[in-house]
């Protein structure tokens, strides 16, 4: 059991890595053709939250999540069904990745302050009948690995006594290996908030996430040899996935500092953050062209991002209507009608998604 838990650790985590990346060579393609891709954020923040109530492990929520991508992308769903969907893809992911006495039960669920605030009772024949759907849908092959799935293994070598922090040897390793697996934690929530994401590769994903770390914390290069070595990637093939998680988090620590000031609270005392990029926002272009964190073994060409780059990326689903149909020129998805035991109300008030997916500065006084 040690040996599944960290496997990472174990004589055969090269083997089960590679295993993985032949495995995500053949994940069946995403088109993002659902007519409900506007309501993907809601359900998305939905499984998070069931999810962290029943302290699923970070691959079990993952592969929800992309189980439900995936469902939605072939199917045209309604709103009231994809309630069932998206607890019916946890349970289903729980079953793979977890063990038997982690997987949440019937009585739980509905138990759940969540499921009464949308009215929605589950019941045993509902559920199975959608997980075999699912199953069905999938080929009954559940093996497809996510960023989770990878992420361990790149930060096994994330940090080490070698780097600089700001041009300096580092101070605290022990400290600077807290901080990268709380950043690492944060990015990769961050990739399932949006479909995009979607469009790299699992792997890819991953390696982003610790880059994406690496530079927030002002830790120099920003990707060393031993990183691309291990796992494959140039600074220049993760640059388009770090853009979009860094701009994610100058959005979340904008917002945070806007709710700071709007409440009147007064700002971080000193000690109480090890790096300046936990209080204080600053551009992509900042964060890619520091000096410090240039990658020396390449060459690496200047990125410009624009103001409004992340304007897809960062949008609030403001409310929950369906979309007419999907985008023009992709093909139509397949319209299916799945019973459903319970009575769906579904809220009218927007989701504020900082609420779920906080800035990273608060992260670590949870």
């Amino acid at each position: 059991m040690e040996l599944e838990g960290q496997w990472w650790k174990g004589q055969l985590a090269g083997d089960i890595y590679h295993a993985l990346r032949y495995k995500e060579l053949r994940l069946p393609v995403y088109k993002g053709q659902s007519p409900q891709l506007n309501l993907r954020r809601y359900f998305a923040d939905l499984i998070a939250i069931v999810s962290n109530r029943f302290r699923l492990c970070p691959a079990a929520r993952h592969l929800a999540v992309y189980l439900l991508d995936l469902f939605m992308d072939r199917y045209d769903i309604s709103v009231q069904q994809l309630h069932m969907v998206a607890l019916s893809c946890i349970l289903l992911a729980s079953k793979f990745e977890e063990r038997e006495d982690r997987v949440p039960k019937l009585e739980s669920l509905n138990s759940l302050t969540c499921m009464s605030s949308m009215n929605l009772v589950l019941t045993k024949q509902g559920l199975l009948h959608m997980e075999l759907l699912l199953l069905e849908t999938f080929h009954w092959n559940l093996y497809l690995p996510t960023a989770a799935h990878f992420i361990e293994y790149y930060l096994s070598i994330a940090v080490s006594e070698t780097d600089l922090h700001d041009g300096w040897p580092m101070a605290c390793l022990e400290k600077t290996l807290l901080y990268m697996n709380k950043y690492a934690d944060y990015f990769l929530e961050v990739s399932l908030q949006d479909h995009a994401f979607l469009r790299f590769v699992p792997s890819l994903i991953a390696a982003a996430c610790v880059a994406s770390s690496r530079v927030i914390l002002h830790l120099a290069p920003t990707w060393p040899p031993r990183l691309q070595r291990l796992s494959a990637y140039t600074w220049e093939q993760l640059l388009p996935c770090v853009e979009r998680l860094l701009l994610a988090h100058d959005s979340d620590v904008n917002e945070a500092n806007k709710q700071r000031c709007q409440q009147q609270q007064p700002g971080p005392q000193p000690g109480q953050a090890m790096y300046p990029a936990q209080s204080q926002s600053a551009t992509v272009a900042q964060y890619v062209h520091r000096p410090a964190l240039q990658y020396t073994q390449q060459s690496c060409q200047p990125v410009l991002v624009s103001a409004h780059a992340s304007s897809a990326y960062l949008c609030h689903s403001g409310s929950l209507q369906v979309s007419s149909g999907p985008t023009h020129g992709q093909a139509q998805p397949q319209t299916i009608s799945v019973p459903l035991d319970a009575k769906i109300k579904m809220p009218n008030r927007p989701y504020q998604v900082n609420s779920i997916y906080s800035c990273t500065a608060p992260c670590f006084n949870r």
